[in-house]
């Protein structure tokens, strides 16, 4: 029955009044960059400023064959600018509220308009299933209830009544109504929560910040050292043109432009992976923000559990009533039955014959909290909440709060004389207890297993009563599922919050505010946090989390503020999803060993050769093979390899601790083979430089065969194929002509092999007393078990490059 008398609404002056006030429904401006914006933040780096003048120096003094490194520009602008305009995409079409038309009564007639023809005043019908778009007041309810648990966090509807509020983003779950718009535009609630998500942000990557800043420190070291080049080259060649090719070819090798190259190919490649296990990646670095993360947030609805619920017991409490056969009856008597309804049709079919005929029925109301139905031959039922249909004090209302402290939803089944009535339900017979329990995801504890082994913490941050999420986290084995915290009772002060998270693990009736303050509690604590959600509530966590995580089926608010997108719903698919962000991030770090191990002897020799003024031991084609055969070739395998290790803070240290000793074992021994070569004037420039070759080709060989540790077949095969090419263009007649190497007669054989053998010798010692200083040193952490950069668990002990994983 409708509660009230349904208003006619504005009239059409009134709504032309409110759109010239501009109490419209304009929605909040998204600021994403734009298109241009995003070309010119791609084009215009450091990178291709490096790459782009030396392309343009060898263009100009050398041949097209020496500037084959131009097409790396083409590629990683080309892959940042396509997966910045997906993300742009995304966000531009977040909306909190669909653009599903809305219904509105005007001048005393119902008609369709789009949310952002919703004026303040307007009255709105609302129906089963529709959701509110504006906030507004309830003027007319006809057994109407919302659904705000996207807004709340909390699964049970809310019986609404005249005058109740109505927030946009909550939907109807049962009845229908009318509400008057209190709040349109910017002043609603899902609007301001989508205007704060809407705010264009890229996800932190310690990886590409550590790019940049070793970018950064090339450019400086590199122009003096190309100025040195170039004068050295100026004295020691014939043509300007060789010096500048000599100067280009020593300066290009400084660049790591394989491996920006590569870093962004590996995340594309991780994308592809994971988008065959139906998670969308909206950004390319957050691949690497999931190797980090060392504390998982996660709701309870849709992510432990899934939609709908089971029979978990049915107590019979008079064993001569057909309390099956009424159960089943109930079930087919609504032909919308809710949740808690509809498991009991699952657990007991309906009963047949002519005795169960339905001659009445009352659908559910959660005002009343009951539903029932009265057949032909069997008389009335009813099927509610026990402390509505039970007088207080009665005994088995104690074995009801027993069961609700477990987190088990009860209804009463009851027999009443008569029709159904209010009266009726007040002297009805207890005949059974119907236990319901939440559907539990089947992979959900095996997925929380997984965190546990990782050494990554789960928190379970719900809106639904703590005993109850309590309750469910202990059936799929949750720690600390036994001491559920009531977020009410949470301290407002980031410390003691930031503790409180530490030592707890369920948290219940957390409000979206305090969902985000925890989020923000944890990572001032220095946790790397994910956070999953599936509701509008979840939408701020999401955002300020370092990963955010949404389901396909949730909001669009959370779909797009997320950087991971569960397409299939399954919590299960996040192991693999992690799994992959370290296989990214563990073998970008592997690769760059290689990559900034040449940036070292690079750099070294140039100075080297500049200080001495000798011609270039080397043309551009020469660092092309050997950078193709001890770097760019194998690291492309390398960086696509399995790798399970978590990422650790301190890339770029780690890595300048492998790289510059290798770089400079490399360039003392290429060095000293040229430098030996050019002094006893036994052979000629090429058949020198085809020396130094062979002691550059053999010293970046074991650092190759250093940083694959520990090997496998494939990495067996992937080095000797890698040597075996380097003996092909040696030795092979049109091969070694095109890269002009000279093995034929060369009297410096016996440098160029003994001094590539010691320096390997020297290498392979090095990395073993490194090995021998990491066993001995103490871990990287305080005396309490916590790493100096962050509280919290300590993370791995730094492995060396070629350590087992």
């Amino acid at each position: 029955m409708i509660e009230a008398e349904p208003p006619t609404g504005l009239t059409s002056q009134e709504v032309a009044e409110r759109v010239e006030a501009g109490q419209v429904n304009d929605v909040p401006a998204r600021s994403s960059r734009g298109t241009a914006d995003i070309v010119k933040a791609n084009v215009f780096t450091r990178f291709n400023a490096i790459i782009g003048t030396l392309f343009v120096v060898i263009m100009v003094f050398g041949e097209p064959a020496d500037g084959l490194f131009g097409l790396v520009i083409v590629a990683n602008t080309a892959i940042g600018i396509i997966q910045e305009l997906r993300a742009k995409k995304t966000l531009d079409a977040l909306a909190v509220v669909g653009e599903a038309k809305a219904r509105v009564r005007r001048d005393g007639r119902t008609t369709e308009v789009t949310p952002r023809d919703l004026v303040l005043d307007d009255v709105c019908e609302i129906g089963s299933g529709e959701q509110a778009v504006v906030d507004g007041v309830v003027v007319a309810a006809e057994g109407l209830e919302m659904d705000e648990s996207l807004l709340t966090g909390e699964s049970d509807p809310v019986h609404k009544r005249p005058g109740d509020p109505v927030m946009s983003g909550s939907f109807a779950a049962a009845g229908n109504g009318a509400f008057r718009a209190t709040k349109v535009g910017r002043d609603a609630y899902a609007a301001q929560l989508a205007e704060e998500a809407s705010r264009f942000t890229l996800t932190s990557s310690e990886l590409r910040s550590g790019l940049d800043r070793i970018l950064k420190y090339v450019t400086w070291i590199m122009v003096p050292v190309a100025v040195l080049l170039l004068v050295s080259q100026l004295r020691s060649s014939n043509s300007f043109a060789g010096a500048m090719t000599g100067m280009v070819a020593g300066v290009v090798t400084m660049v790591p432009e394989g491996l920006m190259l590569l870093t962004s190919v590996a995340f594309a490649v991780g994308v592809i992976r994971l988008g065959r296990r139906q998670c969308l990646v909206q950004e390319l670095p957050a691949i690497e923000g999931l190797a980090r993360v060392d504390v998982v947030c996660c709701d309870k609805t849709g992510t432990l559990t899934e939609g709908g619920m089971d029979v978990g017991e049915i107590r019979t409490l008079d064993g001569d009533l057909p309390v099956k056969d009424v159960l089943g009856a109930l079930g087919t008597a609504d032909p919308r039955p809710n949740a808690s309804l509809q498991a009991i049709v699952d657990a007991c079919p309906a009963p047949e014959g002519e005795g169960w005929r339905v001659t009445a029925v009352e659908p559910f109301s959660s005002a009343r909290k009951w539903s029932g139905a009265t057949f032909a031959a069997h008389g009335s039922w009813l099927l509610g909440a026990p402390d509505v249909l039970l007088r207080p004090g009665t005994p088995l209302l104690a074995d009801v709060d027993e069961l609700g402290a477990q987190g088990l939803r009860v209804l009463l089944l009851a027999q009443v004389d008569g029709a159904l009535s209010d009266d009726a339900a007040r002297s009805a017979t207890p005949a059974a207890l119907v236990v319901l329990e939440q559907r539990l995801r089947p992979d959900a504890a095996d997925t929380l297993r997984y965190f546990h082994t990782q050494q990554v913490a789960t928190k379970v941050i719900s809106g639904d009563n703590a005993v109850a999420v309590g309750a469910v986290a202990g059936k799929l084995g949750l720690d600390g599922a036994g001491h559920p915290v009531d977020a009410r009772t949470l301290p407002a002060d980031q410390p003691e919050l930031a503790r409180k998270l530490d030592d707890n693990t369920i948290f219940g009736r957390v409000t979206p505010q305090q969902k985000r303050a925890m989020v923000s509690a944890l990572q001032s604590n220095g946790h790397t946090v994910a956070m999953t959600g599936d509701g509008v509530n979840d939408v701020l966590a999401l955002k300020d989390a370092d990963i955010g995580v949404a389901m396909g089926t949730g909001s669009a608010a959370t779909r797009a503020v997320a950087q991971i997108v569960l397409l299939d719903d399954k919590f299960a698919s996040l192991p693999s999803v992690v799994a992959e962000g370290r296989r990214v991030i563990g073998n970008i770090e592997r690769v760059a060993n290689l990559f900034l191990s040449k940036t070292v002897y690079s750099l070294l020799l140039s100075l080297l050769i500049g200080v001495v003024s000798l011609p270039f031991p080397f043309l551009p084609r020469h660092l092309t093979l050997i950078g193709t055969l001890t770097i760019g070739t194998p690291a492309f395998f390398l960086a696509l390899a399995p790798n399970n290790e978590r990422a650790r803070p301190g890339f770029v240290e780690r890595v300048l601790r492998f790289a510059i000793p290798s770089g400079i074992v490399a360039a003392a021994a290429t060095f000293t083979t040229y430098a030996i070569a050019r002094v006893a004037g036994e052979s000629s420039l090429d058949q020198d430089r085809t020396a130094a070759t062979i002691t550059l080709f053999m010293v970046a060989m074991w650092i190759l065969a250093i940083v694959a540790r520990p090997y496998t077949w494939w990495k067996i095969l992937l080095i000797a194929a890698m040597g075996l090419g380097y003996v092909l263009a040696l030795f092979v007649p049109f091969l070694a002509d095109f890269f002009a190497l000279y093995p034929d007669d060369l009297p410096n054989w016996g440098i160029a092999v003994g001094i590539g053998g010691i320096g390997m010798a020297v290498l392979e010692l090095g990395w073993h007393i490194s090995g021998w200083i990491d066993r001995y040193r103490p871990e990287h952490g305080n005396a309490n078990g916590t790493h100096p950069e962050r509280k919290g668990p300590a993370h791995a002990k730094p492995r060396k490059p070629g350590a087992r994983t």
